[in-house]
């Protein structure tokens, strides 16, 4: 263990002070040229930003896959990295229609192809129309091309049931990430007490605390109930914001729907509690609801905040300032590489508006190969299109594997002693809860880089999600093949069993 916390230290702070120099340049006149950019020069907010679902365990598993390539032996064939949502790099195959329409838009000579079906043909030529030199290559417009921003809006008012939805409230984005950090920077400003806090979830997915540590805005942790699976509690907002309160000025409360990476789905009562929090203490709501899609608990469903904030009525539906963000990286289509997304924003003042534009154009414009993905996404085949049963069949099949994972990934994890997982309703992860014996605690933090070492199961330790202090969990996916989310789960459950045998005796801990 002593080994592995060497090496966990070294994978996280890259180059020693002695390495460093070897690394310096003699200069023309024989002296020593040392760097501009060192770690003592470096913009201490990038220092204090950490995003552990590419951090050093990640790079380890690297390591480890090149050289198993190169002939390297480990006691496996293959690392099997649960660490991240990247369905494509998990096996799950595209969905055809999609790359349909992007290859048609790509590449416009195939228009003229018999082998594509008409209904791609016929949206391809649309979002070509609506770029410049009907080219995929041109910059659009910052907030997007207009068609697809317009079929995003008739996608929100037919998934919400006749909610209204303006098209030039749309924005599109590289990928949520891009539009979550934009409206964060939006948001904060001050010096001292008077600093911008910003309400995270605790789990929470670390894009949060590395934008609010690289902004140096305070982070307002309020924590999920994971003995009500990881419900969200009302007194726990109320606790966390009258906190805040004595040194910072809270201005929004982030909400992930479903969860990341907790996995649960937030109940419509729920939401109207945070909407009226949000109302009551005039707090800007972000809705991270990139997994809209992966519901798989037949007791749950997905509610849009927009939808419930309608709901509740003008007072609320006209005032509450509300940014809702959605992605093609997960639902069922799980087209990452895309880096397509868009956010929708509410009640924004007019002025401020235009300052968001501005933001926005500074870094011109998303990719339009991603801007088309998401439009496929939210204007898919319709039933009396051609391309309708095989796409239907495509999306039931990917959606119901990750229903099928999910229960067993729960069932098999609550089999193994000092493992306790609640229901995955939704998402695409586990955050099950280990239970270690208090010899193993001070380990804890090395084990994720052992169960690496011994198994080649990449997974990430819970402290790079936010944690309640004297709980230990970790991160999984459910995305591998079934077959080896069923060999993950086997290795986790030994490797486990056989660390609890080296601390204590195999009694079953207390849950």
């Amino acid at each position: 263990y002593h080994r592995l916390s060497i090496m966990l230290t070294r994978y996280s702070s890259g180059y020693s002070n002695n390495e460093n120099k070897c690394l310096q340049k003699w200069n023309a006149n024989g002296k020593m040229r040392e760097k501009s950019l060192t770690m003592d020069t470096l913009n201490p907010q990038v220092k204090a930003v950490e995003y552990a679902v590419r951090g050093p365990i990640v790079t380890k598993a690297g390591d480890i896959e090149r050289g198993l390539q190169q002939g390297q032996k480990h006691p496996f064939t293959e690392v099997i990295k649960a660490n991240i949502g990247d369905s494509h790099a998990m096996g799950q195959k595209p969905i055809t229609f999609l790359r349909q329409v992007v290859a048609l838009c790509s590449f416009p000579e195939l228009l003229d192809s018999s082998i594509f079906p008409d209904d791609a043909k016929q949206r391809a030529r649309r979002i070509l129309q609506g770029c410049g030199g009907q080219s995929l290559g041109s910059y659009s417009a910052s907030q997007g091309v207009d068609c697809i921003r317009q079929d995003i809006a008739v996608y929100i008012e037919q998934r919400d049931k006749g909610v209204p939805a303006d098209w030039d409230n749309i924005y599109l984005t590289t990928g949520a990430s891009d539009g979550i950090v934009s409206i964060l920077k939006m948001l904060v400003s001050g010096q001292g007490r008077s600093r911008s806090g910003v309400m995270i979830p605790i789990p929470q997915y670390p894009l949060y605390s590395a934008a609010i540590s690289e902004m140096e805005a305070v982070q307002i942790n309020y924590y999920l109930d994971e003995d009500n699976c990881w419900a969200l509690d009302i007194n726990e907002l109320h606790r966390a914001y009258q906190a805040a309160k004595e040194h910072c000025h809270p201005r929004v409360i982030c909400i992930i729907n479903p969860g990341n990476p907790t996995g649960q789905v937030q109940s419509k009562k729920c939401i109207e509690e945070v909407l009226h929090f949000a109302y009551e203490e005039n707090l800007f709501v972000m809705s991270d609801e990139v997994y809209q899609d992966n519901v798989y608990s037949p007791d749950c469903q997905f509610h849009s905040f927009k939808k419930v904030l309608y709901e509740m009525g003008p007072e609320y539906f006209n005032t509450v300032e509300l940014a809702s963000f959605h992605s093609t990286s997960k639902g069922y289509s799980g087209e990452c590489g895309f880096r397509g997304g868009y956010m929708e924003v509410l009640n924004l003042d007019l002025e401020v508006k235009a300052q968001l534009v501005k933001l926005l154009s500074v870094r011109l414009c998303p990719p339009v190969s991603g801007q088309a993905a998401m439009d496929v996404i939210v204007n898919p085949p319709l039933p009396h299109e051609p391309s309708y049963l095989q796409f239907h069949k495509e999306k039931s099949a990917v959606l119901g594997a990750l229903a099928e994972k999910a229960q067993m990934t729960e069932q098999i994890l609550n089999t193994v002693p000092g493992i306790k997982c609640n229901p995955v309703q939704g998402a695409m992860y586990a955050f099950p809860r280990i239970f270690i014996p208090p010899r193993a605690v001070e380990e804890a933090m090395c084990v994720s880089l052992l169960l690496l070492e011994e198994t080649g199961i990449c997974l990430v330790p819970g402290s790079g999600f936010g944690q309640r202090e004297g709980t230990y969990h970790f991160r999984m996916t459910i995305l591998p093949t079934t077959e080896k989310l069923k060999v993950l789960l086997e290795k986790l459950r030994d490797f486990h069993i056989k660390f609890l045998k080296e601390y204590a005796s195999l009694e079953e801990p207390k849950r």
